[in-house]
């Protein structure tokens, strides 16, 4: 593999993978969600549980460099409000809206994943990254991939409400945002404790409008009874909500940080190319979904680009 030999740099690419993996399938457990809890709901539903589950397991691996909980010094406060407020209040606000307004997941995760066109411009302005040629290359190689993904072999092609674009595309800035702003965070934090009040803030946010928008009554008006039989779709609904709630919003946020810290924004961000196919592949398991030719050229794309973008260049001395 042309990444660098280094244990944590591996260590990296591989929390990066993982995180992407369920992440892919995030779109697929929202829209079924939503067939019962409306958005603000669900986000609620996900969220306060992520946060508790969070704090236990900080009070549990206190040793551990990767999931204890440490306090935040008064200085550093403002960091992390705003990397609350950008995702995942900001974030996960426009992302469920826009699933919403998109007909296919599958869709909304190409539209999600082009953060890798916005992550070197923000990286190189706020954070003086530097964007070598094999990024910017690995980069265009990877989205055009992502593209022919999505758009090859789409005979009914229809995306939606353009406003679901718009949508996905202010979420994408959004996260790009959170990026920069957990680099910025001191090396001091373990990932679990930045995820923890990212998200601890973002619950102060949603809330209020939660209870201005739906509230309680959103949840009264649900027949419960209906649980205890996994077929019905509230039982989907609920099972969707723990996914959402332990792998999407706790274990790939962890390792997302984690591995942020370490490869930088950019080449962090340029593995979000892979969401779609992951999303691709998920949707022929569970739904049967085919996949023809040029989407599997689409993910080999995404594949090689994502190489490229991870090899080191030659410095050449005079």
């Amino acid at each position: 593999m042309p990444f660098s030999r280094n244990k944590t740099q591996y260590m990296a690419v591989l929390a990066l993978i993982v995180a992407m993996i369920i992440w892919s399938a995030s779109g697929i457990a929202i829209k079924q969600a939503m067939t019962v809890f409306p958005p603000l709901t669900m986000i609620i539903l996900r969220f306060t549980p992520a946060v508790f589950l969070m704090l236990v397991i900080g009070l549990i691996c206190r040793k551990s460099e990767l999931f204890r909980l440490q306090k935040v010094e008064r200085h550093d406060l403002p960091l992390f409000a705003l990397a609350g407020f950008c995702q995942p209040f900001l974030y996960y606000l426009l992302e469920t809206f826009s699933y919403d307004a998109l007909n296919s997941p599958t869709i909304a995760e190409a539209l999600l994943s082009t953060s890798p066109l916005l992550a070197p411009v923000f990286a190189a302005i706020f954070l003086r990254e530097r964007v070598t040629r094999n990024n910017i290359i690995g980069i265009l190689v990877s989205t055009i991939g992502m593209f022919m993904l999505v758009l090859v072999g789409s005979r009914n092609f229809s995306i939606g409400s353009y406003w679901g674009v718009l949508l996905a595309f202010a979420a994408v800035s959004a996260a790009v945002a959170d990026s920069v702003v957990m680099r910025k965070i001191p090396a001091q934090y373990s990932p679990l404790t930045i995820i923890f009040y990212a998200q601890m803030v973002s619950l102060c946010f949603f809330i209020p409008l939660w209870l201005w928008r739906e509230g309680p009554s959103a949840l009264t008006a649900i027949e419960w009874s209906a649980l205890g039989d996994i077929s019905t779709p509230l039982s989907v609904a609920v099972i969707s909500v723990h996914y959402l709630t332990i792998f999407s919003s706790v274990i790939a946020f962890i390792l997302f940080c984690y591995a942020l810290r370490i490869v930088g924004v950019s080449q962090a961000n340029a593995f979000n190319n892979i969401r779609p196919g992951f999303t691709a592949l998920w949707m022929l398991l569970f739904f049967g979904e085919q996949l023809p030719l040029g989407k599997w050229i689409g993910m080999g794309l995404i594949i090689l680009g994502l190489f490229i973008c991870q090899k080191q260049e030659k410095v050449s001395c005079h």
